[in-house]
């Protein structure tokens, strides 16, 4: 059987005798093809062989000529050479040229850098399966490393594996540029286990290594084990790329980890390397997305060169941090300096005018697009204008925009207008976003769970029941409240309820206390109606102390020194009565304290709030 190969149509084979190949103006030898290939002359090689077919040989001299030839090819991605080269190895019928696991490996490698990976593939396997067996040469690293990439661009899991355990049989010891290649398939694929083993059992590791465990830490969104990993390749003196870095910061984003963030951009400042408009993006996402908005804008201030995504980042930090208004003179800016806004751009500047409550400037600017820059408003856009009006009172208004939309109502447009129906206790039109959202998103607990909060709030405890019984026969779950927030290295989390040791210990007691003690004095008294459960007084008030983001303050202030900034970040909306307790603790501790729920930061500093008491 002839190996796999593609033909280009305009290569026209003759085997007429009539046919008289024009003759060389060299002699075909080893030493004449290589001088052709280093000086990238492909066309004239070719010739060369194809005018003399009978002469192609295969000594030590012949293949270091045509393994040249094959990496001129690749350099130059000129897949119609390779192809035309290896034709002849096959139409001369030698087993030495065609199985070759060099020649093979370059093949490979061609086909490969061409994005002709199927072809690679059936190169590779033909190697495999298909020579015979007295003349078969075992393909060396090279060619492994090639073959796994391969699979990886194909998912092909199956032949991954297949390929790995011709690696394990080989007589030569897997290098660091194929454990590399079945790490990163590995963790393509989501075999974390594999992948790990593989980590660990490789003598040496390099930079690319690492990423691959860090990229395959990300996709199990095991955050922590991330940021970990991160630090153990730090501390092995691994170094980085930049690679390392855009895959490691928007952890500390999510985590909001300031600290390991702020440690990231110290290596980047010190870095003999200049980065790049990617990576201080990510630098100024993570700084956005952990409330340090003034390092965001500083960080924006200094680069030599910003794209459009530099803005929108710096844009959309504004809008989630409640400087809504800063964000609009940036726009100004954004402008005046040529740039032109995109969908992305919108979106920032209509969800901050939501959270501000600015509607009139908000509709404005929704108006704008269009006429102004052109551009289509999309569902996201609906949904920030159906927020927008929502949080303004103005939610009856929101049917004529979903009516009078160019496209389908999706589920963010419903959950708006039945999150808005919470805020406003419109319970028919919430009951209407509720069927749309149950049909849409019928495996989203947290529907289910505003639903319930209308009715709750309302003292509807019937159509209360009647919702926890549609979650229980779906077997749906209400999320726990959960907060975390980091001190030093660690991320300590909180669950709603739980946290008993810490809540049970000296520390935390004294300091409770004294907080009760001075809120007391202050005024402050609990508003148990956000316990929508139909239980007593007493039982509310204990169930509000419990609540995830007070025992994470709590234990900020327990364990880090008088003055330093308290970050906390949260799975679910803060509570009203959250957001008073923490508003006071900022004003009696003198501690600014920063949280981060699902919909925006709470800047929290001397009793007051950048949300205005608006969310």
């Amino acid at each position: 059987m002839i190996g796999a190969i593609s033909l280009s149509t305009n290569i026209t084979v003759s085997c007429s005798g009539s046919a008289i190949p024009q003759k060389p103006s060299k002699p075909q030898t080893p030493s004449t093809l290589k001088c052709l290939a280093k000086s990238g002359k492909l066309e004239e090689a070719i010739r060369l062989i194809e005018a003399s077919p009978s002469k192609l040989t295969a000594t030590q001299s012949d293949m270091k000529a045509y393994s040249l030839l094959l990496h001129t090819c690749i350099s130059q991605k000129s897949l119609e050479h390779g192809q035309r080269l290896y034709l002849q190895f096959l139409l001369s019928k030698h087993s030495l040229l065609v199985n070759n696991p060099t020649l093979k490996s370059k093949l490979i490698t061609l086909y490969s850098v061409c994005g002709r990976v199927e072809e690679a593939q059936s190169v590779f396997v033909d190697g495999l399966e298909h020579a015979p067996e007295s003349v078969m040469i075992w393909p060396g690293n090279f060619a492994f490393s090639m073959a796994l990439k391969c699979c990886a661009e194909l998912s092909e899991l199956r032949l991954g594996r297949a390929v790995h355990a011709q690696i394990v049989k080989s007589n030569e010891k897997p290098d660091q540029v194929v454990s590399n290649a079945l790490l990163r398939l590995y963790s393509d694929q989501g075999c974390f286990a594999d992948a790990l083993k593989v980590f660990d059992t490789m003598p040496q590791r390099n930079v690319v290594s690492w990423n691959s465990l860090i990229a395959s830490f990300v996709r199990r969104d095991r955050v922590v084990e991330s940021l970990e990993c991160f630090r153990r390749m730090q501390g092995e003196g691994m170094g980085f790329t930049w690679v390392t870095l855009t895959t490691v910061l928007p952890i500390c984003a999510r985590m909001t980890a300031l600290y390991s963030g702020k440690e990231i951009h110290a290596q980047i400042v010190k870095s003999t390397m200049r980065p790049d408009v990617p990576v201080l993006n990510s630098v100024m996402d993570m700084y956005a997305k952990t409330g340090a908005i003034d390092y965001c804008k500083r960080v924006f201030d200094n680069m030599h060169s910003k794209d459009l995504t530099s803005w929108n980042t710096v844009l959309t930090g504004y809008a989630v941090n409640g400087f809504i208004e800063q964000g609009m003179v940036l726009f100004d800016q954004m402008v005046e300096c040529g740039i032109k806004p995109d969908g992305v751009t919108f979106i920032a500047l209509l969800s901050g005018c939501s959270h501000a409550g600015l509607t009139d400037q908000g509709r404005r600017l929704f108006d704008k697009m269009k006429l102004g820059y052109g551009l289509s408003p999309t569902v996201e856009h609906y949904a920030c204008l159906v927020d927008l009006l929502g949080r303004a009172g103005r939610i009856e208004e929101a049917p004529d925009v979903v009516e009078t939309m160019p496209m389908k109502p999706s589920g963010s447009i419903w959950g708006s207008i039945l999150n808005s129906c919470r805020l406003k206790g419109k319970v028919s039109l919430a009951e209407r976003a509720a069927t749309e959202l149950f049909e849409l998103e019928p495996n989203n607990p947290g529907n289910y769970v505003v639903l319930s909060n209308v009715y709750a709030n309302v003292g509807m405890w019937e159509g209360v029941n009647r919702v926890r019984e549609l979650m229980k026969e779906r077997g749906l779950k209400k999320e726990a409240g959960c907060s975390w927030l980091q001190i030093g290295s660690r991320i300590h989390t909180f669950v709603a309820g739980g946290g008993f040791q810490f809540r049970n210990s000296v520390e935390f007691k004294k300091v409770w206390n004294e907080l009760t003690d001075a809120m007391e004095e202050v005024g402050y008294i609990a508003d148990t109606s956000v316990v929508l459960h139909d239980v007593n007084e007493e039982v509310k008030s204990i169930w509000v102390c419990g609540h995830s983001e007070r025992v994470a303050v709590t234990f900020a202030l327990v364990h880090t020194a008088a003055g330093i900034p308290i970050r906390i970040t949260k799975n679910i909306r803060i509570c009203a009565d959250c957001h008073s307790w923490v508003k006071i603790v900022s004003m009696v501790t003198g501690r600014v304290i920063v949280l981060r729920d699902t919909n925006r930061f709470h800047h929290f500093k001397g009793g007051a709030c950048t949300c205005k008491d608006y969310w």
